[in-house]
């Protein structure tokens, strides 16, 4: 076929493929009226031409895909160091599960799914390596430099580190991706698309950071029974299947977590939605708080699980131990990028003129897998 037939406004031919004002229009079509409709994007810091058989959104979603930052999120840490066990959840599986339980949220509220997945998908490209310790750890060593902080980082990434294009860099996402991975911004809503990868985060590290502690062993039945999320799954799951036992069990009451929390905020959402009374994407701008939200019950429910992972996952001497002496190589790795900026490479010691060293230290640092960091601090050693 000649490229003649993707010509812009081109009808859908009957051997098939649409076009991306065709998709447009679909969207128009079958989105709410408050949805964010990629025709209606703000558009991208450097213009650039439409895609004949993409929307703005796809474009973006598939941008940040095929990152290297992306890549990486593979080795990187969630909760429990990346490589102690096979099956337990990297940054990479958490991030697309963030975006699974995006898309769901989307469509049941006839949002815009491309563009709650695209955010989803590099909410997290900033993150350091070894998980939050890492990220406190980088924090501390850039006190007096600025800070850190993994959602502004994220912000770099695709602003500034990722340089896959000659005419400018970073990705050039469009705005309102770049909005959805604003979170630091308290001073305007986001889309309610940007509001969904926000609670979809939120459902997806509470269930599957319980069902990690699960697997490696950290947690009792005795103990999640503290936890009233819990206890309610437990008592649903045992009464459709009393047979359950073990793993098996835990797996059900994990996917009855996340089912019952996907339900909550469809419906709670839906209602604030409703009382907001919207005519456009615009008008939730002008919202002074999120609309995508739990119900009481279960806003009040997800603050206790969080209080129980703290005291219960994330400070247990197993995690806190190991993490604790990663994040004594990431603060070692640090000083010696300082001392040594050599180390850095030619592209990224290119940086330290217009970001300073510490910063430019910082992004390269954040950049790293934990595998990669062990390495630099092997190298250290010799």
């Amino acid at each position: 076929m000649q490229n003649s037939n993707f010509a812009e406004g081109a009808q859908l031919p009957a051997a098939g493929w649409k076009t991306r004002v065709q998709m447009e229009a679909d969207e128009r079509r079958t989105l709410a009226p408050f949805a964010q409709k990629s025709g209606d994007s703000r558009g991208r810091h450097f213009p650039e031409q439409q895609h004949a058989y993409r929307t703005e959104f796809q474009r973006d979603r598939a941008r940040i895909i095929h990152s290297r930052a992306f890549r990486r999120l593979e080795y990187k840490t969630q909760v429990f160091l990346n490589g102690t066990a096979d099956h337990l959840r990297t940054r990479l599986t958490h991030t697309c599960e963030v975006a699974s339980v995006s898309r769901t949220l989307a469509r049941a509220l006839a949002l815009n799914e491309d563009l709650a997945e695209a955010i989803a998908l590099g909410h997290d490209l900033g993150h350091a390596p070894f998980g939050h310790s890492g990220e406190e750890m980088l924090a501390e060593c850039m006190r007096e430099h600025g800070g850190f902080e993994h959602n502004r980082q994220s912000l770099r990434v695709v602003e500034l580190l990722e340089a896959p294009y000659p005419a400018f860099p970073g990705l050039n996402l469009t705005f309102e991706v770049l909005e959805g991975l604003r979170k630091h911004d308290k001073n305007a809503s986001p889309s309610l698309e940007a509001q969904i990868a926000d609670v979809a985060d939120e459902i997806t590290y509470y269930s599957h950071d319980l069902d990690d502690a699960l697997d490696f062993a950290i947690l009792d039945s005795d103990q999640l029974d503290e936890s009233a999320i819990w206890q309610r799954s437990h008592q649903r799951v045992a009464a459709r299947n009393p047979d359950l036992l073990g793993t098996e069990l835990h797996k059900n009451i994990i996917r009855d977590i996340i089912d019952l929390q996907v339900r909550d905020v469809v419906a709670a959402s839906a209602a604030s939605i409703a009382a907001a009374a919207l005519e456009s994407a615009e008008k939730v701008r002008q919202q002074r708080e999120p609309l995508i939200c739990y119900s009481p019950e279960h806003d009040a429910a997800n603050r206790e699980l969080r209080r129980f992972l703290y005291e219960n996952v994330y400070y247990h001497p197993r995690v806190a131990e190991v993490n604790r002496r990663a994040c004594e190589m990431l603060r070692a790795v640090f000083v010696a990028f300082v001392e040594e900026p050599e180390r850095l490479g030619d592209a990224a010691a290119r940086r330290i003129e217009s970001e300073g060293l510490h910063r430019t230290v910082c992004d390269y640092i954040a950049g790293m897998t934990d595998r990669y960091l062990l390495e630099e601090h092997a190298r250290l050693a010799h």
